[in-house]
C-alpha cells in the first residue's frame, strides 16, 4: 500500500532501497552523534534485514528517500523503532506523515496504541512528539542510553 503527500509517496521499502534508507538515517542522525557522545542506535541497525522483514516504510520523492520509519509489532501496540527525516526534507510534513502511517498500521493490526522513544539529548523530539499527541510515559537508561518513552492511544 502506498500513500502520497504532494509528490512524496509513503511505501513499504524494498531490497533496492537499502542504500537510500541508510543514507537517510545517517544524514538524519549524524548531527546528534556529537551531542549524544556516541553513534545513535538507528545508525547501527541492519536495514537489509529489517526491510526483508517488511518493517520499513519510506517517504520516496522522485526516487530519493527523504524519510524512513521502522515499525515493530508488540502485543498491545506498534513500536516506532526509528523515525528519520533527511535534513533536506525536514519541516515539510514528512515526519508527521510517517507517524500517521504508523498509526494507520496500528489500526490495521488491531493495536490500540503507538509507542516510540527518543534519546533524552534529542531535545527537539521532546517538544515535537507531544505536539502530535504523544504523551511521555517513562524515562530510563537502556544499553547505556538515556531514553524518553512516549505513547499515543488511538481513537476508534
Amino acid at each position: 500500500m502506498t500513500d502520497a503527500i504532494d509528490e512524496t509517496v509513503i511505501r513499504v521499502a524494498t531490497a533496492a532501497d537499502v542504500d537510500g534508507v541508510r543514507n537517510c538515517v545517517d544524514a538524519a542522525f549524524t548531527p546528534f552523534a556529537i551531542r549524544i557522545g556516541r553513534t545513535p542506535t538507528p545508525m547501527l541497525a541492519d536495514y537489509k534485514a529489517l526491510i526483508a522483514e517488511g518493517r520499513v516504510f519510506v517517504a520516496d520523492r522522485e526516487a530519493v528517500i527523504g524519510g524512513v520509519i521502522v515499525l515493530q509489532r508488540e502485543a498491545e501496540a506498534i513500536l516506532v523503532e526509528t523515525l528519520a527525516v533527511h535534513p533536506v526534507c525536514q519541516c515539510r510534513g514528512v515526519g508527521q506523515y510517517l507517524l500517521t502511517r504508523a498509526e494507520a498500521e496500528a489500526r490495521r493490526a488491531g493495536k490500540p496504541r503507538v509507542r516510540l522513544y527518543t534519546n533524552e539529548l534529542m531535545t527537539e523530539n521532546l517538544i515535537w512528539y507531544p505536539k502530535r499527541g504523544y504523551v511521555e510515559t517513562d524515562r530510563r537508561e537502556e544499553d547505556g542510553r538515556r531514553r524518553v518513552f512516549f505513547a499515543k492511544t488511538l481513537a476508534d
